[in-house]
């Protein structure tokens, strides 16, 4: 079963008295609409009245009538059950409060989804006896549950991870991240796997390592070279023609 679900209404009269504290009196109604069935259908209306935070009158629509609990709440709620039209309005306000602001509720918040956004990146070990470490982030999405696991060459990886839970970034959005330590293999494929309420299918992002910086030296050497020979053609094609055109310039001249 779901986790009950609770619509919160206050209306709140505050009467000070100026003694020369800042304290207050506090006279509050506090209007619930509790559930867990998505039908609705175990919808329940309470209905409390308190004074300082102390209860002293309620209305539970499973009772089907106002309970007092100090001897000012029984001689009102006794006053009140005696009213008919309003034990009756009361009784009413399952189906005519509760239920349909639960599914405005539900249409403008539960159902909401905001897609995540997945980034992979990652921390390369300064030698080879350290694995690496490849972090799969998924930030700004709504609602909360969310699934984050790996797969290394399609198979689902069960050790050597390590995952936060759903941090809430206070604006209603979450965010996770989740770390993977590897040793970087050939061939090998790593991909990162988030499965949420706003995809219709589980997304598979793959990991793209960057190259290990020895092969990053031996490609600049090799432009380098590459560069150089080009370089050295160039000169000596200039050079060749240059004398070309000299040797022809002194056989035209008259002796």
């Amino acid at each position: 079963m779901s986790l009950a679900k609770l619509l919160n209404f206050h209306h709140i009269l505050m009467l000070s008295l100026f003694t020369g504290a800042a304290n207050g009196y506090y006279c509050y109604q506090w209007l619930q609409c509790i559930y867990s069935s998505p039908d609705l259908s175990d919808m329940v209306f309470i209905e409390g009245y308190y004074f300082n935070k102390y209860l002293f009158i309620q209305f539970n629509s499973t009772v089907g009538k106002f309970v007092g609990f100090t001897e000012f709440g029984v001689a009102n709620a006794e006053k009140w059950n005696k009213d008919l039209s309003l034990l009756q309005q009361t009784r009413a306000q399952v189906d005519a409060f509760c239920k349909p602001n639960a599914v405005i509720a539900k249409s403008a918040i539960y159902d909401k989804t905001v897609q995540p956004k997945v980034k992979l990146s990652s921390v390369m070990p300064d030698d080879s006896r350290h694995p690496a470490l490849v972090m799969c982030s998924a930030y700004d999405f709504y609602p909360q549950p969310i699934k984050v696991f790996w797969l290394k060459d399609g198979r689902v990886v069960t050790s050597d991870v390590t995952s936060t839970e759903e941090l809430p970034n206070g604006d209603w959005l979450y965010q996770i991240h989740s770390v993977l330590e590897y040793t970087p293999k050939s061939g090998e494929k790593i991909s990162c796997v988030v499965e949420h309420a706003s995809f219709e299918k589980p997304m598979i992002y793959d990991w793209d390592p960057p190259a290990p910086q020895f092969e990053w030296d031996i490609q600049l050497l090799f432009t380098i070279e590459s560069v150089g020979l080009l370089l050295g053609i160039i000169v000596a094609a200039a050079g060749f023609i240059y004398y070309e055109i000299k040797s022809t310039e002194k056989s035209i001249v008259p002796q």
